[in-house]
């Protein structure tokens, strides 16, 4: 992947801080994301009935503690021992408190069902769009900038919906509830907790905003300090090649060390209000004590007309019943607002969280415009074509012409052909200048050049994981455009430098080049690949389980599974990108009599790391900065004495 590396910069990326920040458009963020939460429409409905019942409940709970107190005060004043009216208030507040328990236990567990099936549909989607992306977005973005989306976001997310939602909805009823209560009780009090409430909203907008700020960045710290751990996971024996351990120590410090000191102060002021409210709500708790108690003793008989509504409420009169309510509201009174605020920073947390997965999801997904269709065929003995249902081991090209309404088909034999094709990654640099080549069915065409000279780029191109600028590229004859590039992708395979091999048994690994291979057809292959033999040698074979890329085989091991895939798929055109460069030369040796059974027939691209592995090429491509300097095959461009012969004798070297 050399010319690869020149990419345009990455977001994010270990070490650099992806500042989290509010939602762009918080409105539209919220919209979508209650369209996943919707999809349990019923479900949210009887939480919402739930949350409302269980505040209604425990409003209610707490007003009947005035004809309970106001009740005891007439049983001692009178002397009365008939208690029953009492114990019936006692036993309704009980079994009223009870059934608001069971509704918060209920919203809760059904609202984690809710919360759990809205990720599920969130990660699918996000998962769906992300293999339908090109190429060129996981070129320009970082693994753990992607991981982060299912795992820091999406983790927002759950908060946000399971226990954020809920509160939201209890806390605003429960403040309503209770503002509404205090007014019924006593104005003149509730005036004096509106005063209170000034202080409180102020106190929240400073300490909230800061904890906000902190939050934001201890979240961004977080993907910093991910996306480093990863990269020095996946580079590990580079660190310790070069001994670079310290380094790393050095450099993870400070990364952790800036996460420590955001998330310090993101839970310090997180963690300080509620102590400030607390002590807010005492202090508003004794002023109205104090206020009630004044207007009990001493302006009892005043509470008429006017001055009695303004002290006394709906109720007439204000009473040590009505007081000792009051008073458990005002109690109450902070703690929906308090958590209002900090569910309110989560929500806002979420919805930035949110809005990064929906940026993923709103990426313009891999466009492909082709027609062109590969098909199952039979071509007689004259080269007649014609569609068949079944497999039959022969494919065409389905090619529909728009003009006159016919299709025609061509059969597929591995043409392939560059057309002055010009191509860039980006506008700054041109990677490939007027490349122009062709590879006949059957053919081996090698690439040679240095670093970033365009090795890789023409494969990128064969496959279309890019499309080219200028010139045109076709295969048997058909501008590569036209075709769609499922099937296009279907008629190659590719063994690539760097092997990834899947959690599961090497049948499985060897079967992902075709799914509907048998176990014959993937014995077929590993025997082809040269593979079958260090495969037998296995504790179980075929059936051998791997994991972690396959850590518990050797690279070369990796390597000849991955020429065992290519294998199993038989395609026309095989891509091989200096596939054999981490074998050793034995074990190159040994496979060179299966990559020659594996090419027979087929066209073959190959970029060469050894020049020793491309001297039966039909044509060697010599590239440098993007163009064909030199071509031919092996005794020609010895004969031309230019960069290939200097390379193979070894006056120069690739690099």
């Amino acid at each position: 992947m050399s010319e690869n590396k020149k990419r345009p910069p990455m977001e994010g990326g270990p070490g650099k801080k992806m500042m989290v920040g509010k939602p762009k458009n918080a409105g539209k963020t919220i919209g979508r994301l209650l369209s996943y939460v919707a999809k349990s429409k019923g479900l949210v409905a009887l939480v919402i009935f739930l949350v409302l019942f269980a505040s209604v409940a425990n409003i209610a709970g707490t007003y009947l503690l005035t004809p309970i107190i106001n009740e005891i005060g007439n049983l001692l004043s009178t002397g009365s021992d008939d208690v029953s009216s009492l114990i019936k208030m006692i036993v309704a507040l009980g079994i009223l408190y009870l059934m608001g328990a069971a509704s918060q236990y209920a919203h809760s567990r059904l609202m984690l069902n809710v919360s759990q099936k809205t990720l599920n549909l969130l990660r699918r989607d996000l998962f769906d769009h992300l293999l339908d992306l090109p190429i060129k977005y996981y070129d320009t973005h970082t693994h753990g900038e992607l991981m982060s989306r299912f795992t820091n976001d999406v983790d927002t997310v759950r908060e946000a919906i399971s226990q954020g939602l809920v509160q939201l909805i209890s806390s605003g009823v429960m403040a309503v509830g209770i503002f509404i209560m205090m007014l019924y009780i006593s104005p003149a009090l509730t005036g004096l907790i509106i005063l209170m409430l000034g202080v409180m909203l102020l106190v929240i907008k400073y300490v909230g905003g800061k904890s906000s700020k902190y939050f934001r960045k201890q979240q961004a710290a977080v993907g910093s300090v991910n996306g480093y751990i990863e990269e020095l996971i996946e580079g590990l024996k580079v660190v310790k090649v070069f001994c670079r351990e310290d380094k790393s120590k050095e450099n993870f410090t400070q990364i952790n060390e800036d996460f420590r000191k955001s998330a310090t102060k993101a839970h310090t002021f997180a963690s300080i209000l509620m102590p400030i409210m607390g002590n807010i709500s005492y202090i508003n708790f004794t002023l109205s004590a104090a206020l009630g108690a004044f207007i009990i003793l001493n302006l009892g008989d005043a509470q008429q007309g006017v001055t009695g509504f303004l002290l006394g409420g709906f109720s007439g009169a204000l009473t040590l019943g009505s007081l000792a309510s009051f008073l458990q509201y005002t109690r109450q009174f902070s703690n929906p607002i308090t958590q209002f605020s900090q569910q309110m920073n989560n929500i806002l947390l979420a919805l930035a969280g949110a809005e990064r997965i929906f940026d993923v999801i709103d990426e313009t997904h891999e466009e492909d415009n082709g027609y062109v269709t590969l098909v199952n065929a039979h071509i007689d003995e004259n080269g007649n074509v014609t569609e068949s249902e079944k497999r039959t081991g022969q494919w065409a090209w389905k090619h529909p012409h728009s003009a006159d309404g016919s299709v025609t088909y061509t059969p597929l034999k591995g043409d392939v052909r560059f057309h002055d094709v010009t191509f860039s990654y980006n506008e700054k640099k041109t990677v490939l200048k007027n490349v122009s080549l062709y590879a006949k069915p059957g053919q081996k065409i090698a690439f040679v050049g240095s670093t970033g000279a365009g090795k890789t780029t023409i494969t990128n191109l064969i496959n279309r994981f890019y499309d080219i600028q200028e010139g045109k590229i076709t295969y048997d004859g058909i501008n590569i455009k036209k075709i769609k590039k499922d099937d296009l992708r279907r008629s190659l395979a590719m063994v690539l430098q760097d092997t990834h091999l899947f959690t599961g048994t090497v049948e499985e690994n060897i079967r992902y080049g075709k799914l509907d291979a048998t176990h014959d057809d993937i014995v077929n292959a590993a025997k082809i690949a040269n593979a079958h033999s260090f495969i037998s040698r296995l504790p179980d074979g075929y059936n051998t389980m791997l994991t972690g890329d396959g850590s518990n085989l050797s690279q070369g091991q990796r390597q000849l599974l991955a020429i065992a895939r290519a294998a199993v798929a038989d395609p026309p055109v095989l891509i091989l990108d200096e596939a054999t460069s981490s074998i050793d030369t034995r074990t190159e040796r040994l496979i060179e009599k299966g990559m020659d059974k594996l090419m027979e027939g087929k066209t073959v691209f190959v970029i060469a790391h050894r020049l020793s592995t491309v001297r039966n090429a039909n044509a060697i491509m010599v590239l440098e900065k993007g163009e064909i300097i030199e071509k031919g095959d092996h005794d020609e461009l010895l004969r031309q004495e230019g960069k290939y012969y200097k390379l193979y004798t070894g006056q120069f070297e690739l690099s």
